[in-house]
């Protein structure tokens, strides 16, 4: 193995190599550990220490790095106290994720360090999202992002790719080709000889390195943050490396023919670096000895402060209250000037008084910029506020979320249009995983808004039609918006943007250009969780949201003599339960009304809370009224029958007369 120290001081290679040797000495501890039982369980990234050691010297101290499980010598190169990493690793409350998650799948601002989730890929188009908010904060910083050669496989790598080099931002895509995908070997998972040679599909420079070599390592990262601080771009960088124990410990390492451990137990970046001082006289053994010594007691220290903090304490409050992040709403009274506008002018009316209130706040999605977005929400958008902020992105949903849930994590505001909701499926991943769990997991906010244009209506068929909502009702850490009326949109749409955390807002197409109403022309505020009451009456509670609210109206106009409380929901997560409650309590009957399919819809989750606490109040059975159990058709004769809009006044009827 040939090192080229450059004009790198003594000083600074003992530093590497101390620095090499801290991941190493604690995975030696950790696999002793795990065999006594005091440790669940363990990746091991022996073999690849160099990698995560040479690139975190190299860069600085506040430039964002995502590792993987591999990448001990990402964090102690960080100068993480061990403790906190031991306590981690065991499910202390001290630990980053107070016994929530484990291993490295957490973050630390503290470090700059964001942690990986178990699907891979996502965490690159987080690095995008770093990376760009660095781009327009222009303060010439670089990112770096690890991945393994499996992972290079799925659909966020490439998105990722794609987008940086779009974008030109300055990533390091680190892939760590050690092999084997868990059993998987590499030519079983590819059939490029390189894999840096993908870079070339997206335009974008790489290069391989020896994945074992700490100064091949470290010197190329030292001279490409230096070119990229000139000119930001991103670069793919394939280190050859192996991994010289299983996945996991469990897996074992049968599947590996004995010869090629053989040949890379040879190539160990460790104790080849080791030979290498001694041999140009910065290391002796016995100052070897010394240094492993002091490295011994340091970690026997902190795994002592670990193992003396007490056993982990349920605590439900905490748990129930670091699934969001507190927000104290601040409520903005709206003028008394108004203008009379459509739903889709007053969406447009928010966005740009919230772009105008927070310089922080960037839009993304496809076609948003000079075409305004597929209903023009956003045409003029880049006159008044630039390219940088108003963002065309690629096809390309999964990175785009990731990609603002990096700029939130590294001080902006985002908002990714769908242009159909229905697309959402492709970013449902970073969606539920990533901005749902993240506080909870790791306490950092997700200040993200996913605008959701949907609905029927409109002849549009199963893939621009749907109305989605549930998928995201029952997952906890998401906030879920559904106005029905202009005023409501736009205010709703004003707290979402100040909220930090991530919020659902579904726009129905039907709506946008159907429903005009008087709305403030100054920027306000409503609060989620409050349900409008749009009628009173004392005979049935309608509840229902969206293109429902208009449906329910029509037919209460049609009957008169049917005096309702019509409840608007507005916000679907967090449910104002309070008002549907004390309208139940009146009234003795009930129906909810939604868009969606019944099975599965909220309006379950409705009424079985209605019969849970309201039971002794009810005259007649909870009704659900909603969609067909189908796909949503294409032709208009098909549409109207799957539509539950005819379907309800019988229902109501029915509700009662019983």
């Amino acid at each position: 193995m040939n090192f080229d120290r450059k004009d790198h001081s003594n000083i600074r290679l003992l530093d590497l190599y101390k620095r090499l040797l801290m991941p190493r000495m604690i995975e030696e501890k950790m696999l002793i550990l795990l065999r006594q039982g005091k440790v669940s369980k363990w990746f091991s990234g022996i073999g690849q220490e160099a990698i995560s050691v040479g690139i975190t010297n190299a860069l600085d101290k506040d430039e964002y790095i995502l590792p993987m499980h591999r990448n001990l010598g990402v964090f102690t190169s960080r100068d993480i106290p061990l403790h906190r990493l031991f306590s981690q690793w065991q499910g202390k409350k001290s630990g980053f994720t107070k016994g929530r998650d484990r291993s490295f799948h957490f973050g630390t601002q503290e470090f700059n360090i964001i942690g990986m989730i178990s699907h891979l890929g996502p965490q690159m188009g987080v690095a995008d999202g770093i990376a760009l908010a660095n781009k327009l904060k222009k303060n010439g910083k670089v990112t770096a992002v690890f991945t393994g050669e499996g992972a290079t496989s799925e659909g966020d790598f490439h998105e990722a790719l794609n987008i940086a080099a779009v974008w030109d931002l300055p990533v390091l895509f680190v892939i760590e080709n050690n092999g084997y995908g868990l059993s998987t070997p590499t030519n079983e998972q590819y059939r490029c000889e390189n894999l840096a040679d993908k870079g070339i599909g997206y335009g974008m420079e790489s290069h391989i390195i020896d994945g074992n070599n700490i100064l091949e390592v470290y010197n190329k990262i030292l001279e490409l943050k230096s070119s990229l601080a000139i000119n930001p771009r991103p670069i793919l960088l394939e280190f050859k490396t192996f991994r010289m124990r299983g996945h996991e410990e469990a897996s074992g390492t049968k599947y590996v023919p004995q010869e090629l451990m053989d040949e890379w137990a040879k190539k160990d970046p460790v104790s080849n670096f080791k030979d290498y001082l001694i041999n140009i006289g910065v290391l002796s053994e016995e100052l070897d000895a010394e240094l492993k010594s002091v490295i011994k007691k340091e970690i026997d220290k902190h795994w002592a402060i670990t193992q003396a903090e007490p056993d982990f304490e349920a605590d439900l409050f905490d748990e129930l209250n670091d699934v969001y992040k507190h927000y104290d709403f601040e409520l903005v009274e709206p003028s008394s000037e108004v203008e009379n506008i459509r739903v889709i002018d007053a969406i447009s009316s928010s966005l740009k008084q919230s772009m105008e209130r927070h310089e922080n706040l960037v839009i993304m999605g496809q076609d948003v910029a000079e075409y305004g977005g597929a209903f023009k929400i956003t045409e003029g958008f880049v006159e008044a506020f630039g390219k940088e902020r108003v963002r065309n992105t690629p096809i390309c949903e999964s990175a785009i979320v990731s990609a603002a849930n990096g700029l939130s994590i590294n001080g902006y505001k985002a908002i990714v249009e769908m242009q159909f909701a229905d697309f959402v499926s492709s970013g449902f991943n970073p969606i539920v995983n990533l901005l749902a769990k993240q506080h909870y997991r790791w306490g950092e906010k997700a200040d993200v808004v996913v605008r959701m244009p949907c609905g029927g209506g409109t002849q549009a068929g199963p893939f621009h039609s749907q109305t989605n909502e549930a998928w995201f009702t029952k997952t906890p850490g998401l906030k879920v918006v559904y106005p029905a009326f202009p005023f409501d949109a736009k205010g709703l749409l004003n707290t979402a943007i100040n909220d930090p955390n991530p919020v659902l807002y579904f726009e129905h197409k039907q709506l946008y250009r159907s429903v005009y109403q008087d709305v403030p022309k100054n920027y306000y505020t409503i609060p989620f969780g409050k349900a409008s009451v749009i009628k009173e009456g004392v005979d049935v509670t309608i509840i229902s949201f969206g293109a429902g609210v208009h449906w329910a109206l029509e037919t209460l106009t049609k009957n008169p003599e049917i005096k309702a409380d019509l409840i608007d929901l507005r916000s679907l997560q967090p449910l104002d339960t309070e008002t549907i409650f004390t309208s139940i309590k009146k009234t003795g009957r009930c129906i909810i009304l939604q868009e969606d399919t019944v099975f599965g819809g909220i309006s379950s989750d409705i009424s079985a809370l209605i019969m849970e606490n309201c039971f002794e109040y009810l005259d007649a059975p909870v009704k659900r009224v909603g969609s067909l159990e189908s796909p949503i058709p294409f032709v208009k004769a098909l549409e109207d029958q799957y539509l539950p809009k005819e379907r309800f006044e019988n229902v109501l009827q029915e509700v009662l007369a019983y």
